[in-house]
């Protein structure tokens, strides 16, 4: 059975984005009633002459929705019980929320040969893949055991106390026992909110800030509360009228290089919330994924507060692979011993396999030598896609000195959906700024991943979007 719909190879809207547009309207419209199978993968990409592989992230999605049903072995059906239509604005039904953050991450892994200029990745080619090969095999060889089995509870010991030695290059003194080793920063993310948090708890984030903690944290049932992110950091003046509002258990924040502007939290600014935070007995979770971008360590909040109302995040993800998937949490002793039972419970333990090749490329020296290679190269990408940036007449929010991200706009553009539709024809991915902010308000900014900024169709890019007609007033 062939279905009712139509694909346009150049329209610019990814294959993807129009097989699930496609089938969620012809599951809507009646056509097919529960329980009807659709075309086999194989089948629907000979049907429009088109690649398996949109055919397969589309089918994923479908079921991610609730629109489809995969039944191993047999193939993908119109599922018995659809999803609403049009959720009611504002809901906190954790499924809206689940799909929310699912809408957010399809936008950065559009297929086919589009730049993904607002991507989060590092460009495979700046990556130490032989390195990473190279310790793969030192492990096989050294630790076949590892290939087969969890890992401790904590987590690899070695890589505990190099861990150690890295924050406490930063000042943090934390011995081995009170880091965890986490599958990523959003393994650590999801088990503090399982410990500190329950349904219907006020939590204040950054507005703009990370998407998917967005998306954790509804999932939690909690309550967002946005405190802009000004060039030094949070803006106090808003938090301190929000706390006369509201008595919030946590805050969120991403200190140095800030995702997605690039900022770094200044020292005044990181005293004065620590203040807050004791004053108010509120305690924060400190993301510091994007640290070893930096080349000479500033103060973190950790570093000030000791762990006392802070909590510290980190790990090797975005910078070493993110495969592997290492992250960190550093908490008081007592933290870290609730946090170990949560992870056995939801996930029994990590990867041995993962945890022992980053330590191979730790001990050996690869990595201190690939990170400085990768500072160099990003600090380049910075300076020249900062210069094309401003030599088309864009507006920075900040000039990072470090890090991945810039956050920028078009002067005379109020929303960056119009961005986004600027870039699709020339091959660009980017995502608008709302994306980014907790409660999804329309924002001019878009993210931009200065890697990907020399990018002949980046640059092309930047130019259409400069001369976008000005529709104000």
């Amino acid at each position: 059975m062939k279905l009712d719909i139509s694909i346009d190879r150049d329209n610019g809207v990814p294959l993807t984005e129009q097989i699930v547009t496609g089938v969620t309207a012809w599951i809507r419209s009646r056509t097919a009633r529960p329980g009807s199978k659709l075309p086999s993968i194989r089948q629907f990409a000979a049907d429009y002459g088109v690649s398996r592989f949109p055919v397969i992230e589309a089918y994923d999605r479908l079921v991610s929705l609730g629109y489809v049903d995969s039944r191993h072995g047999s193939g993908f059906y119109v599922a018995d019980r659809q999803p609403a239509n049009t959720p009611c604005q504002g809901s906190s039904d954790p499924r809206r929320a689940e799909d929310e953050s699912g809408h957010l991450l399809q936008q950065f892994n559009h297929p086919g040969e589009t730049l993904k200029l607002g991507s989060g990745f590092i460009p495979e080619s700046w990556r130490d893949t032989d390195g990473i090969a190279q310790a793969i095999r030192h492990v096989s060889r050294t630790d076949p055991a590892s290939m087969v089995d969890y890992a401790t509870p904590l987590g690899n010991v070695a890589l505990r106390e190099h861990l150690q030695g890295r924050i406490g290059q930063l000042g943090i003194h934390a011995d081995a026992s009170q880091i965890l080793i986490t599958n990523g920063a959003s393994q650590a993310f999801d088990l503090l909110m399982r410990y500190m948090l329950k349904a219907g708890d006020t939590i204040f984030v950054e507005d703009p800030g990370y998407y998917n903690l967005y998306g954790l944290l509804k999932l939690h049932g909690v309550k967002l509360v946005g405190i802009p992110r000004t060039r030094t950091g949070p803006d106090l003046e808003v938090m301190q009228a929000q706390l006369k509002l509201h008595r919030p258990k946590l805050f969120f924040i991403n200190t140095v290089f800030h995702n997605p502007t690039g900022t770094t939290v200044a020292p005044p600014v990181a005293f004065r919330l620590l203040q807050l935070a004791r004053e108010h007995g509120f305690s924060i979770i400190e993301d510091d994924v994007y640290a070893d971008f930096q080349a000479d360590p500033t103060d973190r909040l950790a570093t000030l507060d000791q762990l006392e109302h802070v909590i510290y995040i980190g790990g090797l993800s975005k910078t070493l692979s993110s495969s592997l998937r290492i992250g960190c949490v550093v908490a008081s002793h007592a933290i870290i011993k609730d946090l170990v039972d949560i992870k056995m419970l939801t996930s029994i333990g990590g990867s041995r396999f993962a945890e022992a090749v980053a330590v191979s490329l730790l001990e050996r020296g690869a990595y201190r030598k690939y990170l400085e290679r990768l500072r160099r190269r990003m600090r380049d990408a910075l300076g020249s896609t900062i210069q094309t940036l401003e030599d088309a007449g864009w507006e920075l929010f900040e000039k990072p000195v470090g890090g991945k991200f810039l956050w920028a706009r078009v002067p005379h553009v109020e929303d960056a959906q119009r961005l986004v539709e600027c870039g699709a024809p020339l091959g660009v991915t980017v995502a608008p700024g709302n994306y980014f902010r907790p409660s999804m308000e329309v924002s001019p900014w878009i993210r931009i991943h200065a890697a990907f900024g020399n990018e002949p169709r980046a640059q092309a890019f930047f130019r259409a979007a400069a001369a976008l007609p000005d529709l104000r007033g």
